[in-house]
């Protein structure tokens, strides 16, 4: 706490007006960053011209996101504060199976997905292959999170669901796809 109110220019006495302790401060920093990652995927609806072009638009945003997070926060807040990574889990999970679930929705109405995906299943399969992206058994901890990775993901994933149409718009915009690694992600 003494270097929390250093850093930001206040007194301790002054920090503990506005919190109650550590994990009071962990709860609100998570809070807000739970708040500006629903912010984020609001202001960008609609994602795209169709529901490919959404899957690429979030691709992007969660490269991006991930670029901005740190591996060792996510282990010290499992390790120091499993109650409250707990509710980020579940927080995730419920925007990404909303998220899915409406662009399964979309993709079929459009024509772009197989009128056949069972959407709940599939949506399903996708957040575990997201959440398992992360498990320290099958990627090495310089392989976790690449941009690569997740590509692959989003290719395989939208590959999954497509009709003939889907697949042909996909092939034909893979460029969208092509983002930058940064030193931060790599």
């Amino acid at each position: 706490m003494d270097d929390i109110s250093r850093e930001v220019g206040i007194s301790k006495k002054t920090l503990y007006q506005h919190i109650t302790d550590k994990t009071d401060l962990v709860n609100k920093v998570i809070d807000a960053e739970l708040q500006h990652t629903r912010d984020c995927f609001d202001i960008q609806k609609p994602y795209g011209k169709n529901a490919i072009d959404e899957l690429f638009e979030v691709n992007r945003m969660m490269i991006e996101m991930m670029n901005r997070h740190s591996p060792s926060f996510v282990y010290d807040l499992k390790k120091y504060y499993p109650e409250i990574n707990q509710r980020v889990l579940l927080s995730r999970r419920k925007g990404m199976y909303d998220s899915i679930l409406a662009n399964l929705k979309r993709g079929k109405k459009e024509g772009l997905y197989r009128k056949e995906v069972q959407e709940e299943i599939i949506t399903k399969l996708q957040i575990s292959r997201v959440e398992n992206m992360y498990g320290e058994d099958m990627f090495s901890a310089g392989d976790t999170g690449t941009a690569s990775i997740f590509r692959e993901l989003f290719i395989y994933h939208i590959r999954g669901i497509s009709n003939d149409k889907g697949i042909k718009y996909l092939e034909e915009n893979m460029n969208k796809f092509d983002y930058k690694e940064t030193e931060a992600f790599r």
